[in-house]
This record gives structure tokens, C-alpha cells and sequence, in this order.
């Protein structure tokens, strides 16, 4: 048999449910915080929806491998998106996971995941023809460690014990990212102002064709493609002290500063907190958009509360197999100050809108062991001879290192390329 089906094999091989307790028993602590949560939202639009689940599990029938999922999906030109991405982005991601993982090696393997995940969510919605799109911001809460995903502007904030906050997201809207900013117009986009009668400009920066103020989304197939998909990425673990999660759409984010948002629930249990929330954004603004907001408590166990000491840094053999790579953003700053005094340690960070940085991995010695035939974005089976490895340059390119993995099926590279600018605008990918 040959090395390519081995690892195929391999990649494949069912572990036994019992193994897989076992293991989870042995690394998982014992004493996990316990997440109490609540929703609150105004619809002027119908154009918001969320996602709030308790119930997950890494390995199905243990439930010592729990973790929950919340999610912010804020819909535009129609909700036809947010609600695909509502009911499909968590299969989508957690179908980007190999199988038979430990937690750690789970919750290594969740940044890339997600990345995978919410481009799969895009060019599935997107073959279906319709117009809308959404912005996402995705949390998974396992134990004390929070990953976080998004695009647009609907954000995720942590409230640490001691009152320190944090941004766990980063908005994508052209009149506040100078980086997003360069990038679509690096990929031949064009980014300005709404042209009225007589030459005059108003309103925010878009990005046109089509005219949207975001530069992240989930959908909008028709406003070209430098509006991708890819989405920020960020990992904490919490201290043992714990800590309040707001997700919220654009609604609350555009009437409350983060500070003022978390002050105004600080002492309410979770679904009062989002109702006051809500409350306070609408008495400040109105009711002039959707809004929406979830509130997630991770509170450390009865009498366990112990006082926060620096994070200890600790080498996982597995760390190696997925691409971990720290932005020189404020907000990757602001995580290492907030490090050093012991709120929160910062796991993973990345915020490139290039897939191919996004999906590969960082140990040229595991590149041709995990998912060999499988597309990376996808998930579908690939022949010996389907895979484009995503490191290449053009689709048609011949520097391809046909070895060099992961790789793409020639439908996902397709996309790939007109996200990154690769392809005439205008050019739709079925």
C-alpha cells in the first residue's frame, strides 16, 4: 500500500469511544466553571438572529467533553444569510476538526477550523444564488478557554474579574480599519463615499462595486470579491476568576462603548445583564437598527475562587501542527498587558485575510499527515490526483509542490483565488 493511502488510513482511523473517555478524563480538569447565559434583542429590521447552545460535545456520549456555543449573526440586504449561517456554520466548523483529538489538541485545532468553517458557510450560501450577507461573530466556550471568530461588526468583549475589558474582536468596517482598507484596494477594489447629485460625498466608506461598508461577510456574492470571508480569530484562557462574555450586534456597539456596556450589567445575573444592556443601548440611540445581545457568565466553581497569578507557559507537542501567529494590533497588545497581570492568557491570534496563511500549517515535517485527501476548506474526498495544494500561486500555476499540503478541491480554490484578488471582479464562483 502506498505512503498517500496510509496516511489516509491513519487520518481515518476510528478510536474507540471508551479510548476516547479515557482520555478525556485524564486531561480534562475536573472542576470546569460553570456558564450561565441570557438574550435580549429589538427588532426593527428582522434582520439579527443568534445562536445560543449548552449541549455540544467533543466526543459524542461524554458529557465531561462539553462546550457550549454562542453566536451573533447580523443580517443585511435580507436575512436569507444569517439564517444559513445560523443553522450551518457549527456543523461546518466542527466538520473541519479530525477526529479522535484530545482536548488540547481540539482546542489547538479549533482556530483553523473555524477559518475553514466560515469559508465553507460562504461558498455554500453563495451557490445558492441569493444576495444577502451577515456579519458573524462565533464563541465557543470550553472550560476556562474562549475562542472567539468573526466578521463584520458585530463584537465580542470579555469583562474580566477587577473590572479589566478586553476586545476579543475586531471590527471590519472600512471608515475604522486602515488595514482593510489597504487590502481591498491592494486587490483592485475601489473604497469611498456614497456620490450624491452636484458631486457631494456622504455617509461611510464602502467598498464598490455594490457598496457595502463592511469588509468581511458571510454572503453578498454580489459585491465583487474583495468582501471575504476570512474571519479574525482569537483564543484566551481565563483565570481561575472567571469572567462575563457581551456579544452583541451593531445596534448596542453603535449607541454603547464597550466600557459603558459592561458597566451598565455589572452585579445582574446573565439575562437580566442583556436585557439592561439593550435596555441602555436604546435609551441612549432608539430603536434605529436590530439589536442584539448575548450575555455569557464563565463562573468559577463554589469556594474555588483563588487569586489571579501570572499564566505559566506550558509547550504542547501539538502546538506544531497548526499555524499560531500574533497580530501587532492594538488589541494583541492590549492581550499581552492584560497577560502579564494574570486576567487572561492569550492562546492564538490572527486576523490575515489570506487563506493560504490562514489553513497551512507551521511544521513542514506534519504537512503531508492530516487530511491528505481531504479538502481542507470542504471536507469532500479527493483523488490522488484533485488536490491543489493551497500554497500554490494561480490555479493554473506550475510552482505547485504537489506534496506540500493542505489542499483544496479545484472548486474551493476557485474561491480562494477571487478572495485574494486573483480573479476579475465580477466573477462569480457556483
Amino acid at each position: 500500500m502506498g505512503s498517500r493511502e496510509e496516511r489516509y488510513l491513519n487520518h481515518h482511523e476510528l478510536v474507540p469511544l471508551a479510548a476516547l473517555i479515557s482520555r478525556e478524563l485524564k486531561n480534562e480538569r475536573m472542576e470546569k466553571p460553570t456558564v450561565r447565559y441570557g438574550s435580549a434583542a429589538q427588532s426593527r429590521k428582522g434582520e439579527d438572529y443568534f445562536l445560543m447552545r449548552t449541549d455540544c460535545q467533543r466526543v459524542l456520549g461524554n458529557p465531561s467533553s462539553s462546550f457550549s456555543v454562542f453566536a451573533v449573526f447580523d443580517g443585511h440586504n435580507g436575512n436569507a444569510a444569517a439564517v444559513y449561517s445560523r443553522d450551518n456554520l457549527l456543523n461546518h466548523v466542527l466538520s473541519a476538526i479530525p477526529r479522535g483529538l484530545g482536548r488540547d489538541e481540539w482546542l489547538h485545532a479549533l482556530p483553523r477550523a473555524l477559518v475553514a468553517g466560515f469559508v465553507k458557510t460562504d461558498k455554500e450560501f453563495q451557490s445558492r444564488g441569493q444576495t444577502s450577507g451577515t456579519t458573524a461573530t462565533f464563541v465557543i466556550v470550553d472550560g476556562w478557554t474562549v475562542t472567539v471568530a468573526s466578521v463584520g461588526d458585530s463584537r465580542c468583549i470579555l469583562d474580566a474579574q477587577g473590572g479589566a475589558i478586553s476586545a476579543l474582536t475586531v471590527d471590519h468596517r472600512l471608515e475604522e480599519n486602515v488595514e482593510e482598507r489597504e487590502r481591498v484596494t491592494a486587490s483592485g477594489g475601489e473604497v469611498g463615499r456614497l456620490s450624491i447629485f452636484g458631486g457631494n460625498e456622504v455617509g461611510p466608506l464602502r467598498c464598490w462595486p455594490g457598496g457595502l461598508c463592511l469588509s468581511r461577510s458571510i454572503g453578498d456574492m454580489d459585491v465583487g470579491e474583495y468582501i471575504v470571508p476570512i474571519p479574525y480569530v482569537k483564543q484566551v484562557k481565563l483565570s481561575s476568576a472567571g469572567g462575563r462574555l457581551i456579544i452583541a450586534s451593531d445596534g448596542i456597539w453603535d449607541a454603547l462603548s464597550s466600557d459603558v456596556a459592561a458597566k451598565s450589567c455589572r452585579g445582574l445575573p446573565a439575562e437580566l445583564a442583556a436585557r439592561q444592556v439593550v435596555k441602555e443601548a436604546l435609551r441612549t440611540r432608539g430603536l434605529k437598527d436590530d439589536t442584539t445581545c448575548i450575555v455569557v457568565d464563565i463562573i468559577p466553581p463554589d469556594n474555588k475562587i483563588q487569586p489571579a497569578s501570572p499564566p505559566k507557559k506550558k509547550h504542547n507537542k501539538f502546538r506544531s501542527w497548526f499555524f499560531r501567529r500574533k497580530s501587532q494590533d492594538s488589541s494583541s497588545r492590549l492581550s499581552k498587558k492584560l497577560s502579564a497581570i494574570g486576567i487572561v492568557e492569550e492562546l492564538f491570534e490572527d486576523g490575515s485575510a489570506i487563506l493560504a496563511e490562514r489553513l497551512a500549517n507551521d511544521d513542514s515535517n506534519n504537512q503531508g499527515t492530516s487530511g491528505i485527501f481531504i479538502c481542507a476548506v470542504c471536507q469532500v474526498d479527493l483523488a490522488p490526483s484533485e488536490g491543489i495544494s493551497v500554497h500554490a500561486g494561480a490555479i493554473f500555476s506550475t510552482s505547485s509542490i504537489p506534496w506540500q499540503g493542505p489542499f483544496l478541491c479545484a472548486d474551493c480554490r476557485n474561491k480562494k483565488d477571487a478572495m485574494e484578488g486573483k480573479r476579475p471582479s465580477g466573477v462569480k464562483v457556483a
